[in-house]
């Protein structure tokens, strides 16, 4: 390969010269490659005069196809430099409490199973600290919803329905589905989560105003006091998988949904490691509960 490295440079500078001294050879050694390399092929490749070096006829119809190995043999470098990368990268990644316990678990496994040694740092906030960790680059990228963030890039990944959660007790837990107007009637608990917050602005859309009663920033507080009967709540179905809490959930009329995605500021300012977790995540998305 670095005879073919070598010829590259030659026609590139046109010298024997100016190519050895780009290479960090003498003259003769650059000279002695191209005799071999020649000798090898049993064809001459190289046109010599005192006016430069050109290719011969033989070497234009050969020299296409030493283009191609070498752009093959620097893929294979990166690549390889990719993967040794890996061997010490460290993830940083912003992330949401339901996210955390119900989609990374699985995630991470399949990810350390091929790449072991890579190590990761979670930051569990809400959307617009995500946000934020994204811009000043705490985080490699962070999960999110694209609507509650501006000035990074998202890539979507799926819808997670917003169901109604009430205590067993409850008079609205005899109904199948509520309407935003029958949570609106009651004691409402707050998920805390900055800046953008799914339920109300499903209640602003449609004019209406909770009777918020309590905030929290944890989803299973807020289990916790609905299943104590201080009130009810909206949260996304994915935390609410295996719960043991004493409540009970019904769907909204219409539905609601959030769209979680993964934010970032740009693909070139992702490490290594953090575009290839990106990548393990998009491929298993469909697989996400």
């Amino acid at each position: 390969m670095n005879r073919f490295l070598a010829l590259e440079k030659i026609i590139e500078l046109g010298s024997f010269t100016k190519a050895a001294q780009a290479l960090g050879y003498t003259q003769s050694s650059i000279s002695q490659m191209m005799q071999s390399l020649e000798t090898e092929y049993g064809i001459q490749i190289l046109n010599r005069s005192k006016n430069g070096v050109s290719l011969t006829l033989e070497g234009q119809q050969l020299y296409p196809i030493i283009e191609q190995t070498i752009r093959s043999f620097n893929s294979v470098q990166e690549k390889a430099t990719e993967i040794k990368g890996l061997d010490t990268g460290v993830i940083r990644v912003g992330t949401v409490s339901s996210i955390t316990c119900h989609w990374l678990p699985q995630l991470i496994k399949t990810f350390t199973a091929r790449y072991p040694h890579v190590d990761f740092v979670f930051y569990q906030g809400d959307y617009n600290s995500i946000q934020n960790w994204i811009k000043t680059g705490v985080v490699d990228f962070g999960f999110t919803s694209p609507a509650a963030v501006t000035g990074i890039q998202t890539i979507e990944l799926k819808q997670d329905e917003l169901l109604a959660v009430l205590s067993p007790g409850s008079p609205l837990a005899t109904k199948t589905s509520l309407t935003l107007t029958d949570l609106s009637q009651e004691p409402f608990i707050l998920l805390e989560e900055g800046h953008f917050n799914e339920p109300l602005r499903a209640f602003e859309h449609t004019h209406l105003k909770p009777h918020i009663r309590y905030r929290i920033h944890d989803d299973y507080g807020i289990m916790t006091m609905v299943e104590a009967g201080l009130g009810i709540s909206i949260l996304p179905k994915l935390v609410l998988q295996r719960t043991h809490f004493n409540i009970v959930t019904r769907s909204l009329n219409p539905i609601l949904n959030r769209d979680l995605a993964i934010g970032f500021r740009d693909t070139a300012s992702l490490p290594i490691a953090s575009r290839y977790f990106i990548d393990e995540i998009i491929a298993h998305k469909a697989s996400l509960l």
